[in-house]
Formats: structure tokens, C-alpha cells, sequence
């Protein structure tokens, strides 16, 4: 049941709402002064106050402004039968929700009062959401690369800057970027994500900028693009480094331009985007090759972040492994499953050329493949198990050259495995061409 305060020095006014409000389902708490108004907020916190402007002593705009800063998410509705034009504007930009005149009518009041607490509620909810997000968005780890990146995330979120983000596959790259995001000015306008590698080379100008009816067949409508989607925030622009080199130039003259024109269309449209983008590719290596654009890169690069893989982040792993067994458990709603100690020795071992993207899937299987509620190394992949069990228990022997090949026919075979020895997959997840890759597991022996 929502309280109800009513603040009015006269009392037929006080018991009159009071009956109304009594009528509608609402508990309703009397004060016959700004004063008294306050000491009971002390007590108990209402859901809504009826504010009476003209009170003896404290006045009810003082009134408002005491309770704003006591409660701010708390509504006011003030009532007034004496009130000029210029005290309703005070009161309102003081954060009021409505200002109704004397005599009241209830009827309005009813209204009134409905309208502010379902404000209420839903921004509430608003809320709720927003923490919520914020909790699956946020950024774990306890070393001291992750410290740093958070500290650097929160130092330049307000800022307008575009920035860039760079690091391997599963790393969390558009963590930092919704992190960007909520820390910064933009935080409650849009966050629009766009896979760059993921759309078709002939569609991805459509997405992005948009399109006018007849632009091409099947465009029966206009459609809004990303960019225009996401007007007043933040366009995140994931593996950047695999848009071409056509759409890399029309990206570049919005960003110093911040407008462009829709696929078919003439108008030029101006948008306020701050723009965030990431690759998992080595930018400067694709820029000797011709495949992006210098000037793009140096455009986007203005503030740089790189996220580390996790196998460079030490007892991270640990923090990972438990955290995302709890999620998944809860999800699953079934009970944490226990882990001896020589699974989390094992998972510490491993290299996790996936990063915390493999670690995650790989807990999610455990929670719904675990049987006994306990996991052991019986319960891990064997390519996790394999790949430790085949590393060097000391230092490597013979020459720089010697534990270079070592190491890369652990890396390879390991990758096989996980790929369950298809050739085609583990060279486009290495990044080798796929004859380089056939070479270099004959050359070493390996067989499938």
C-alpha cells in the first residue's frame, strides 16, 4: 500500500484529501507544518507528499527543497490557492511533480497522484535495470592490468573523445566499451553495438547509415541506420579492422564531418555520436598491408585501451571460474557445484587461447553436465587436460630457436585439439593461412 503525505496548516483540506485518498487504497500521514513534515520523514519515508505552499513558519518551496535533498526520487505535488506564475516555475524547476490551484479538485487530484507514483515505479524499475546491466557489464579481476584499466575507464568516461580498444577474441572488449558508456556524459542515451565482421560487405552501409524507400529492391520503407540509432550516445564499432576500405572512408567523413547521407538519399543528415571502436587485430600491421586506413586509425585512436588476454592475469582465472559457476548455477537454480583442488590447479595451468569467453562457456557445461555436484578433472574437456599435462615441467632445453618450435607445437596441438583436429578452424582462429598451418603440422610430426 503507498503512503500518502499530506503537508496543509488547514485541517478540512487535510481531512478532506485524506478521505479521498483513504477511498482510493492509499495510507495517508498527516503535518500540519513544513516542520512537522520533516521530523516524520525521519521515521518513516512516504511515497508521495501533497505540499501546501503558503505554511506557517517554513514556507512549502523551503519545504520542497529540504525534501528533495532528503528524498529525492520521492514525488511533490504542490497546492497552492494564492500561487503567481513565477512561485509555480520555482517549484517546478525545484523538482515538483505537478502544481494543482485551490480550490482542489479531487477528481484531479486522484489523478494526479496516480500518474506521479507510476512515474515513480517506473523509474524504479529504471533503475533496477540499469544496476542490473551495470552488475553483468562489470569488469572482474584483482590484477593489477584490470586495476588499471578500470581506473583508466572511470578517468576519461565523461570524456567525448573516440576512443579504441584492442585485444584478442574473448577478452571482454565490449565490457570496456559499455563500461565507456556508463561512466560517461551519454550514459543515459543510447549504446549501439555494431559486429563489423558480422554483416555482409554489400549491407553493411545500409545498417549503418540507413536507407530511403527505392534505394534498392525491397527497401519498401526508409530505415534509420546505427548511427542515426544512436544519436546523443555511444556507436561501439566491434572488430573495426574488418570493414573495407570503402566503408572505412565514409566512417571517416562522419567522424570529422558527423553527418552523412542515407543509402539512396540526398539529405545529409547531422548526428551527435561518440564513437567507440575495437579490433582484435594488429592495426598497424593492416595499415603496411593496405587494409585500413592510416588516417582512420589515428581519428579513432585518440584514447587507447588494450584488454589482456586472461592467461596474462594470474589468479584472475580463479576469480572467473567462481564467479561464473555462480551465475550459471543460479540460472540453472540447482547448487554451486564443489571443485577439487586439482581442477583449479589444471584451470590455472591452462593457457586459455579462448580467454574469458572459453573459460565462461566451459563453466556454463559444468554446471549442466555436473551429476554429483562436484567437479573433477574426469568432468574436463580433454583438450584442457592434454594441453597441461603436455607442459615442460621445467625450463625449456637447447637454444632460443629449439624452445621457440617447442612452444609453437604445444600451441598448435593444443588448438588441433580444440578444434577437434580441423585444419580449416585452427587456422582461422591462429590467424594462419590454412596451407601455412598443414606445413607446420607435418613439418612437426603431428597427426591427426
Amino acid at each position: 500500500m503507498n503512503i500518502i503525505m499530506i503537508v496543509d496548516d488547514e485541517k478540512n483540506i487535510r481531512d478532506s484529501l485524506a478521505g479521498v485518498l483513504n477511498d482510493e487504497g492509499y495510507s495517508v500521514v498527516l503535518a500540519e507544518t513544513a516542520e512537522q513534515s520533516l521530523k516524520l520523514l525521519e521515521k518513516s519515508v512516504p511515497d508521495l507528499i501533497l505540499l501546501d505552499i503558503w505554511l506557517p513558519g517554513m514556507d512549502g518551496v523551503e519545504a520542497l527543497k529540504a525534501h528533495k535533498q532528503q528524498n529525492p526520487n520521492v514525488p511533490v505535488i504542490m497546492i497552492s490557492g494564492h500561487a503567481t506564475v513565477e512561485t509555480a516555475v520555482t517549484a517546478t524547476k525545484l523538482g515538483a511533480y505537478d502544481f494543482l490551484e485551490k480550490p482542489l479538485s479531487l477528481d484531479k487530484v486522484v489523478l494526479s497522484v496516480e500518474h506521479a507514483l507510476e512515474q515513480k515505479r517506473l523509474t524504479e524499475v529504471n533503475i533496477e535495470l540499469q544496476e542490473r546491466v551495470r552488475g553483468e557489464c562489470e569488469i572482474l579481476g584483482n590484477s593489477q592490468k584490470i586495476k588499471q584499466l578500470r581506473d583508466d575507464i572511470k578517468r576519461v568516461g565523461e570524456a567525448n573523445s573516440w576512443a579504441l580498444i584492442t585485444g584478442a577474441n574473448g577478452t571482454g572488449k565490449e565490457l570496456v566499451a559499455r563500461n565507456l558508456h556508463f561512466y560517461s556524459k551519454r550514459s543515459d542515451k543510447p549504446f549501439i553495438a555494431v559486429n563489423c565482421a558480422a554483416i555482409p560487405e554489400e549491407l553493411i552501409e545500409s545498417e549503418l547509415f540507413g536507407y530511403e524507400k527505392g534505394a534498392f529492391t525491397g527497401a519498401n520503407t526508409s530505415k534509420k541506420g546505427r548511427f542515426d540509432m544512436a544519436d546523443g550516445g555511444i556507436l561501439f564499432l566491434d572488430e573495426i579492422g574488418d570493414m573495407s576500405l570503402k566503408t572505412q572512408a565514409k566512417i571517416l567523413r562522419i567522424l570529422e564531418e558527423e553527418s552523412f547521407e542515407r543509402v539512396g538519399g540526398t539529405r545529409t543528415v547531422t548526428v551527435d555520436v561518440r564513437v567507440v571502436a575495437a579490433t582484435n587485430k594488429d592495426l598497424m600491421e593492416e595499415i603496411r598491408q593496405k587494409n585500413f586506413r592510416e588516417d582512420l586509425y589515428y581519428r579513432l585512436n585518440v584514447i587507447p585501451f588494450h584488454v589482456p588476454k586472461l592467461s596474462e592475469r594470474g589468479d584472475d582465472i580463479l576469480l572467473f571460474v567462481d564467479h561464473f559457476l555462480g551465475v550459471f548455477s543460479r540460472e540453472a537454480g540447482r547448487e554451486v557445484p564443489t571443485m577439487d583442488a586439482e581442477v583449479r590447479k589444471t584451470l590455472l595451468c591452462y593457457g586459455w587461447p579462448g580467454n574469458v569467453r572459453e573459460l565462461k562457456n566451459l563453466m556454463e557445461r559444468l554446471v549442466i553436465m555436473s551429476r554429483t555436484g562436484k567437479v573433477t578433472t574426469d568432468d574436463l574437456p580433454q583438450y584442457i587436460t592434454g594441453a597441461v599435462s603436455r607442459q615442460p615441467k621445467g625450463l625449456f632445453a637447447g637454444s632460443i630457436k629449439e624452445a621457440r618450435n617447442d612452444f609453437e607445437k604445444e600451441f598448435i596441438l593444443t588448438r588441433l585439439e580444440q578444434y577437434d583436429g580441423n585444419i580449416a578452424k585452427t587456422a582461422e582462429a591462429i590467424g594462419l593461412e590454412r596451407s601455412h598451418l598443414y606445413r607446420k603440422v607435418k613439418s612437426y610430426g603431428i597427426k591427426g
